[in-house]
C-alpha cells in the first residue's frame, strides 16, 4: 500500500534540500616583511623602531622603556610603547603596522570605548630596551 505524505512535509523537505549555499570562504592574511620583522627584533632595535613610527606619526617618545606586542587587530599588528619623558608624564602608545609597511600611532588613554584591543602587552622581546646587550 502506497502512503501519501502530507503536503507539509513535502514543503518542509523540498525547503531544506534548497540551502545548498557554499560555506564562507576561509579569510586570507596578508602580512608585509616589516610586520614580520618587527616580531623578530630584540628589546633594543624594537624601541627604536617603535619610537620612529611615534615620531612619524607626528609625536614624540623621549626613551621607550617597555614596548611589545598586542595582538592582531583585523589586518593590523598592534604594539605598545611606554615612553618616558624628562619634564613630562609618561605615555604609552598603540602602534598599527599594517601589510602595506604603514604604521598608525594611538595614545592608548583614547582606546578605550574604541573597539580596540586594550594595551596590555602579551608579548615582549628578549633584551634591554635601554642597552644594546
Amino acid at each position: 500500500m502506497r502512503r501519501i505524505l502530507p503536503p507539509a512535509l513535502l514543503i518542509a523537505t523540498a525547503l531544506a534540500a534548497c540551502d545548498t549555499r557554499p560555506p564562507p570562504p576561509t579569510p586570507i592574511k596578508v602580512t608585509s616583511e616589516e610586520q614580520r620583522q618587527l616580531h623578530k627584533l630584540d628589546a633594543f632595535n624594537l624601541a627604536i623602531g617603535l619610537k620612529r613610527a611615534i615620531y612619524a606619526a607626528g609625536y614624540t617618545c623621549k626613551r621607550v622603556t617597555d614596548a611589545g606586542f598586542i595582538g592582531t587587530y583585523k589586518n593590523l599588528d598592534m604594539w605598545a610603547a611606554h615612553c618616558v619623558y624628562d619634564n613630562a608624564a609618561p605615555r604609552d602608545w598603540a602602534i598599527f603596522a599594517g601589510p602595506d609597511g604603514s604604521a598608525q600611532v594611538r595614545d592608548c588613554r583614547d582606546i578605550p570605548g574604541t573597539g580596540l584591543p586594550t594595551c596590555e602587552i602579551k608579548r615582549r622581546p628578549k633584551g634591554s630596551f635601554t642597552s644594546l646587550k
